[in-house]
């Protein structure tokens, strides 16, 4: 099921000298897929160290064939979804044959090279889009140090959930207003109420990041015909960065059956997928449950995901005030955290999900929640940071922050490190919060 190949090795290298920088999160080890605009149309390329492997050029060169060939060609709408929805045996054959293309002592070098302004393009200077239309999104909420912390902050005689640790949380999103990575956010505007306890209604005064990884499912599932958790890896075709935003000054006052305005105005992914081939290597067991916890019910609960169902994947954020950029200042690190601090894994999301028979649907997208650790350093958004504005953020430039303020920067990254293994990353999930725009003569 997690099996490694000649495409995990990590003495491999490539002829491209950019993926062979230690510090890349794009070797030939990892060969994630995103979309860009090329002259006004959707292209599929492969990030490969600086540059980008044009897959939707290379169909007129003849370069792939059988199942790889089959793959490129369901690439050719310019988005991920009809590939997703294919067997990985597809998307696998292409990766094992664009891996050879680019691997040092390849024969297809000096074609590629006499090619490169068509095959391989500066991935700084391309306009990246949404990998995949994506028709439906559910975040989870797995990370029990987060759930248990901001229960405390809300006052609850219980902090985490009674059903918490009987299964995965989660409340469906908005897939409408997801944004590729560099999309400014604009603050939103909603009801709340203020520190007095008046209700107002005007730009949501407390933004918020949070830091998520979030999974693309590939193959469907029949109305009705949920999905076994040993047979979800097959139903999870990668993963990217996720950025849910929150307006918790909105979502807060509203919350009843479960976030609504104060998420919905806009969340940010990182451009590229990292496939779950790529992240075979970096196969791990997930947190382990304590005695006390309620036991795991069978369709949650099986030998391969306590095994290999988690992920070796550090992630961080940072932030960059106006103040700091104008200043000259680097981004200053906010958070360090760890997939293995989620109490799910992504396996027995899904397989919650679909239990009851829901249809998933290739392009659909699964949050993780915030993956907050136990540890200052592992709280990954401002309201954990700030203890929900008791301990002021302090900046590099000498300000402080309880919440995000406009101009605000927030970066998040991400690594898969496993020794033995060649590091990969999945580049960056940026946005940058703008004033509120519109209807200001609505405010109170």
């Amino acid at each position: 099921m997690f099996e490694l190949n000649v495409t995990h090795d990590p003495k491999r290298r490539s002829w491209l000298a950019s993926a062979n920088a230690p510090d890349t999160p794009f070797p030939i080890q990892n060969l994630p897929l995103g979309t860009f605009s090329r002259d006004g149309v959707s292209h599929v390329g492969v990030a490969i160290g600086e540059q980008v492997f044009d897959l939707t050029a290379s169909q007129y060169f003849n370069l792939f064939t059988g199942d790889a060939l089959s793959a490129l060609q369901a690439l050719s709408s310019g988005s991920l979804n009809a590939l997703m929805a294919m067997p990985e045996s597809f998307s696998s054959a292409l990766r094992k044959q664009l891996s050879e293309h680019l691997v040092v002592g390849s024969g297809s070098q000096t074609m590629i090279s006499a090619l490169s302004s068509s095959l391989l393009l500066e991935r700084a200077a391309l306009k990246m889009s949404v990998p995949a239309l994506i028709g439906d999104y559910t975040d989870f909420l797995t990370s029990e140090y987060h759930t248990e912390r901001h229960g405390r902050f809300k006052g609850l005689k219980e902090p985490l959930p009674a059903a918490f640790k009987s299964l995965p949380i989660a409340y469906h999103s908005r897939a409408s207003s997801i944004r590729v990575s560099d999309t400014p956010v604009v603050r939103p505007r909603g009801q709340y109420k203020d520190a007095s306890g008046a209700i107002k209604f005007g730009p949501a005064p407390m933004m918020d990041f949070e830091l998520e990884l979030a999974a693309f499912v590939g193959q469907s599932n029949a109305l009705s015909k949920p999905i076994a958790l040993k047979d979800t890896s097959a139903h999870l075709f990668g993963y990217c960065l996720l950025n849910d935003w929150s307006a918790k000054s909105v979502q807060w006052w509203e919350q009843v059956l479960g976030p609504f305005l104060g998420k919905s105005f806009m969340s940010s992914i990182s451009a590229w997928v990292v496939t779950s081939e790529a992240l075979r290597p970096f196969r791990s067991k997930p947190q382990a449950k304590a005695a006390k916890d309620p036991a795991l019910l069978p369709y949650l609960n099986d030998p391969l995901d306590r095994e290999f169902g988690g992920l070796d994947i550090e992630v961080e954020a940072f932030i960059r005030s106006e103040q700091q950029r104008a200043s000259q200042l680097a981004a200053q690190r906010i958070t360090r955290s760890h997939l293995k601090h989620l109490y799910w894994t992504f396996g027995q999301m899904l397989a919650h999900h679909s239990s009851n028979g829901c249809n998933m649907n290739p392009g659909d997208l699964i949050g993780s929640g915030t993956i907050s650790g136990p540890t200052d350093e592992s709280r990954a958004c401002i309201t954990e940071i700030t203890e929900a504005g008791k301990k002021p953020l302090k900046l590099s430039s000498g300000e402080s922050r309880t919440a995000l303020e406009d101009g605000d920067e927030i970066t998040l990254s991400a690594w898969a490190k496993k020794e033995g293994h060649v590091s990969i990353g999945f580049g960056q999930c940026v946005g940058t919060i703008l004033s509120a725009q519109g209807g200001a003569e609505l405010d109170v």
